[in-house]
């Protein structure tokens, strides 16, 4: 017992690691405890653990607690650590007993690894060769960086390319030391890891750093762990993962944490930004980002249609590596060769897109009534399974109905056994918690689907990071797959991106997604190669599918992803057969099925993929009686096309708004704009330079200048970034007023301008402000260091004060000058763009008042097309065919230009969009067919409503005036309409409507007389009813809408109408009756 009367502040201690097993206890087989202790007789503490259980044990070894190269001693939490991450031994929950199966020895084994730090990360020792496509992008990578230091390169690659294993082989080819992968989602860190254990490690000098919570049970190096093992002769090249999160959260990079400061010392021989399309147009990601010194830069993503649109990478800058030439090397893959081909497992995905209208009400063809207006209803995915306060559908019969359409109907996906047995594992997505939820309830008292496990994949609101709710998500849909037959996942934003769920067969879109981006990030969840048994036999997933209900909204996606990843067809560019060859290419191996007219499920050509999304515009077009803009393109070829300008001149305009041709004699003005390729205003550079200097000049930098230093000097550093762009804004406003007022632009567009370039100034400032306030931070935390080490040694304290504010002084004389420096150099680059972008309006301004004009007048020419498709017009007319069943002089009376001129107008300056043209044209026919049966009252519109009249001898009469007028000719002599042998005659037929009217009177009235229907309409039109056409083009309206009520009318004698101008015989010039005689003798 000790004397309490000595004073003794210490006792020795003796650190060892001890193993033992339980031989009798039947539970504890194969099972090692590996403890600690500090106490000089471990069987002492075996005891301590054991003797009330009365368990027998069995002492392997014991050994001192201390590293082999050094004098330092250990605990047993690093060894246990050691245990699982290093030599992956199963360790029991919340014990130290660890299993090694049939092997004690391996324990003591593992212990001295431990103490000689041997911390290897290889898991096997295999080689790789890199496939084409990535030999590919690794050779043009490595171009590029070796010849563009600090430069950028996107590998733009789907999903499966195999970016990590490549970037690898980039990384080693660059002969790179440091290496530092950055991504948004830190959970994909575990395959960055995967193939290093795999492939890199055995064979390079690498070693793979990180803290990340997604791999804290592999083993993974921390920084000191790296350091202590590069000094030890281990390996002195370094992999290191972090992810955005974390990098935004330290000191260093902008955050309130004291961490990674070793990663802001370093520079990096390569940066990898995987995922690079998420979440990095950031002020905080901006910040963090500049904090990294690197070499080169090299950006993953798989759908990075942002950077592409944007031009931040040119084309020697990007890597291609797209879904279609995925599937094409698949099928390409030489058969008669050894090697297995890569891609086999790869499934094909297949589109099949659905009405949802059909599916479920007439409600939504009907339209929608806007202020007193029907208009057509566009089918909206977000309202139809919208929610109300009590959380229940406010569409719920609907939705009711789509389910079981989606469950019945056999055309649709999950309406038969076989089908359901296919879609297994489907993924549906939707754009809110209530809605995913109120189907959640509905899918599970449905007799069909409630036979699925219904997985929930949204927040619950207890956390806002999005890694654990997708964790968590991820975790839910793996346990529910494992324990039922089929499920179906709910997702409201998760799981969409970076997740691999094999046995998901489908996606469902239920929501109004149309970024494409997020699109196909969410359909390849599908694309997961998955083999499986069933019955002894191995199957494979070969085809993956996506099902959407908003067929305008996909196909239009679906153009956006075939095109929008490629420079040259981004943003809309290139040329309609670049296009459609891209989409071409896509189809052969994503193939789109979709609804046609009848609702039955076809296979879409390229064609029908750029036409159906147009169908709505080409609706648009024809209810404006082809006078909308939706039919033209290309207009600012004017700028350069004098012919072009000749040809337009002739042409009258219609007003936007106005159904009247405007007659004017008018040249076109092209105003002197001056345009680039890409059909954008072109000022010159020394334009913009002289008109800066001239309202802006040395008096107005000298201004903002001195008023910066000034600020500088007393402003509270909090609101400097506000207070200067006020400043600033004050300082140069009355000149950017000026400039906008000379230039023709409105106070409110300069005052615009003026508030984007205060915006833009308080940006800079932001920034040299916040890297202020990083020095200030890791100053800080530098000086508490030094206090929590100095022991409370005040020389050592007071020193580390003087040299903190000595420090803190530096960094605001610093920040001082940086600041008035960025605002000089930022208000010289300002005031030039804010003069740029004026005289950019100004010019706009100029063009789009003579593209207005150009438009105005091809509408002039448009407005003819109803009147030249009813008279002329053939099931195949198209825009290249419209021109060749035209008479040159009907053509030159009814439009003003001739047939040679609208071909120029059409072949030479591309003026009109195909495609809308040839689907207005078609929807146009299909409405002629559609009103062409006159009999009965089964219309309440007719095909004249859609033809605007073309001279004021062709101002079609409404119908309802018509009517009205043989209404009261009917009143006064009924005997009329029961009499065979009375005649009618329209003297000056604009429409036909007339006659169609009397025609209608006379079958009805003649039912008794004659009473066979085909006989009767024969007899009417052959002997009863005359019609003279004043124009050959009325001529050809008039008789195809008489004679166009359905297929008879095509085997009736037309003969009676006629073109002829009764006008001259109206003033007495000529006999009329013998020209009548002319005409119809001997047939009446």
């Amino acid at each position: 017992m000790r004397d309490k009367t000595l004073i003794k502040t210490t006792k020795t201690i003796y650190p060892q690691v001890y193993a033992y097993v339980t031989p009798t206890a039947s539970e504890n087989a194969g099972w090692i405890k590996i403890g600690y202790t500090e106490k000089r007789n471990v069987d002492d503490r075996i005891k301590q653990q054991t003797h009330t259980a009365g368990i027998v044990t069995k002492t392997l070894w014991s050994e001192p607690a201390k590293f082999s190269d050094t004098d330092d001693w250990f605990t047993d939490k690093p060894l246990h650590n050691y245990l699982r991450k290093y030599k992956e031994r199963e360790r029991r929950q919340g014990t130290e007993w660890f299993f090694y199966d049939k092997e004690p020895d391996a324990a003591h084994i593992d212990f001295n690894d431990f103490r000689n730090n041997k911390l290897t990360q290889v898991k096997e020792e295999s080689q790789y060769e890199l496939r084409d496509e990535q030999k590919a992008a690794v050779d043009m990578t490595l171009q590029y960086a070796n010849n563009h230091q600090e430069g950028k390169f996107l590998w733009n690659a789907k999903p499966r390319f195999g970016k990590t294993l490549t970037t690898y082989d980039l990384a080693r080819k660059l002969d790179a030391s440091k290496v530092l992968i950055v991504t948004n989602r830190p959970t994909i860190a575990n395959s960055w890891f995967d193939d290093f254990e795999k492939y890199i490690a055995w064979q390079t000098d690498f070693s793979f750093v990180s803290t990340s919570d997604s791999l804290k049970d592999r083993p993974v190096m921390t920084r000191d762990e790296f350091n202590d093992q590069s000094l030890k002769s281990g390996k002195d090249k370094m992999i290191s993962f972090i992810s955005l999160q974390d990098l935004k959260g330290a000191i260093s990079f902008g955050g309130s944490y004291d961490k990674l400061k070793w990663v802001k010392s370093l520079e990096w021989d390569l940066l990898v930004i995987d995922e690079s399309h998420e979440g990095i147009d950031t002020f905080k990601t901006d910040i963090a980002f500049q904090n990294i010194k690197r070499n080169f830069t090299l950006h993953l993503s798989g759908t990075p249609f942002k950077a592409v649109s944007s031009g931040e990478f040119s084309d020697d800058q990007i890597f291609n590596w797209s879904y279609a030439d995925e599937q094409e090397a698949k099928a390409d893959w030489p058969v008669g060769i050894e090697k297995n081909n890569p891609y086999e497992k790869l499934p094909r995905l297949n589109l099949f897109s659905y009405q949802m209208s059909q599916m479920v009400t007439d409600e939504v063809n009907r339209g929608a009534e806007i202020n007193g207006e029907n208009i057509d209803y566009t089918f909206d995915l977000n309202e139809f399974f919208e929610t109300n306060e009590t959380g229940k559908f406010i569409h719920e019969l609907d939705i009711n109905k789509w389910l079981n359409a989606l469950s019945q109907n056999e055309k649709y996906p999950f309406s038969t056994k076989k089908l359901r047995n296919e879609l297994k594992h489907t993924f549906w997505i939707l754009n809110r918690v209530a809605s995913a939820k109120a189907l959640k309830k509905l899918l599970e008292n449905h007799p069909v689907f409630e036979n699925y496990k219904i997985v929930l994949a949204a927040g619950d609101g207890k956390t806002s990071d999005e890694q654990i709710i997708n964790q968590k998500s991820f975790d839910r849909v793996k346990e529910a797959i494992k324990n039922n037959d089929k499920t179906i996942t709910l997702s409201v934003g998760q799981l969409t991106t970076g997740v691999t769920v094999p046995e998901w067969t489908a996606v469902l879109m239920l929501s109004n997604m149309k970024s494409p981006s997020l699109y196909m990030q969410a359909a390849f969840r599908a694309q997961n190669p998955f083999d499986f048994k069933i019955d002894g036999q191995v199957k494979r997933k070969e085809n993956a599918y996506v099902f959407d209900f908003a067929p305008e909204r996909t196909l239009t996606v679906y153009d956006e992803f075939a095109n929008n990843l490629s420079r040259k067809t981004t943003n809309g560019g290139g040329t309609t057969e670049n296009r459609k060859e891209n989409i071409r290419k896509l189809l052969n191996f994503f193939s789109v099925i979709a609804e046609d007219n009848e609702g039955k499920m076809i296979e879409l050509d390229v064609n029908q993929v750029l036409t159906i999304p147009k169908t709505i515009k080409a609706q648009e077009v024809v209810r404006r009686g082809f006078m909308s803009n939706l039919l033209f393109k290309n207009i600012s070829g004017i700028f350069a096309s004098a012919g072009a300008r000749e040809i337009l001149e002739q042409l009258n305009p219609v007003d936007q708004g106005k159904a009247v041709p405007r007659k004017t004699d008018d040249r076109i003005d092209t105003r002197d704009v001056k345009i680039n390729n890409d059909g954008q205003v072109a000022v010159e550079q020394k334009v913009v330079n002289s008109q800066t200097d001239a309202h802006f000049g040395e008096k107005v930098y000298a201004d903002v200048n001195s008023a910066i230093e000034e600020i500088v000097n007393s402003a509270d550093i909090k609101n400097i970034a506000n207070t200067i762009s006020n400043t600033f804004k004050q300082k140069t406003q009355d000149a950017v007023k000026n400039l906008a007022k000379e230039n023709g632009l409105t106070s409110k567009a300069a005052e615009k301008i003026s508030k984007n370039s205060a915006n833009a100034m308080a940006h800079e400032v932001e920034i040299v402000q916040k890297q202020a306030e990083i020095k200030h931070s890791e100053a800080k935390v530098e000086y508490k260091r030094i206090v929590e080490e100095s022991r409370n040694n005040e020389e050592v304290i007071a020193e580390a004060q003087v040299n903190y504010e000595t420090k803190k002084r530096q960094i605001d004389n610093e920040f001082n000058k940086e600041v008035i420096e960025t605002v000089k150099t930022k208000t010289q680059e300002l005031v030039r763009e804010s003069t740029k972008t004026i005289l950019n309006k100004s010019e706009d301004k100029k063009k789009n008042t003579v593209e207005d004009d150009v438009r105005a007048r091809l509408r002039g020419f448009a407005r003819t097309i109803p009147s030249f498709l009813m008279a002329y017009g053939k099931t195949d007319t198209a825009l290249s065919s419209f021109d060749t069943t035209i008479n040159d002089h009907v053509f030159k009376e009814v439009t003003g230009i001739t047939l040679g001129q609208f071909r120029t107008l059409r072949d030479t300056y591309n003026f009109f969009d195909a495609i809308v043209f040839d689907e207005s044209v078609q929807e146009f026919l299909r409405k002629r067919t559609e009103l062409s049966n006159y009999f009965g009252e089964i219309h309440e519109e007719d095909i004249f409503d859609y033809i605007p009249p073309q001279q004021t001898n062709q101002i079609f009469t409404p119908k309802k005036v018509v009517v009205m007028m043989i209404d009261k000719l009917q009143e006064e002599s009924p005997e009329d309409f029961t009499n065979p042998e009375k005649t009618f005659a329209d003297l000056y037929m604009k429409s036909g409507l007339y006659i169609t009217e009397i025609v209608k009177r006379l079958y009805v009235g003649l039912e008794n007389i004659i009473p066979n229907d085909d006989e009767r309409l024969k007899h009417i039109l052959e002997h009863q009813v005359y019609g003279f056409a004043p124009s050959e083009i009325i001529y050809n309206i008039a008789r195809n809408f008489i004679f166009g009520f359905d297929e008879k009318g095509q085997n009736i004698n037309s003969s009676h109408i006629v073109y002829l101008d009764t006008t001259s015989f109206a003033r007495g010039e000529g006999d009329f009756e013998k020209k009548c005689d002319e005409l119809f003798g001997g047939r009446n």
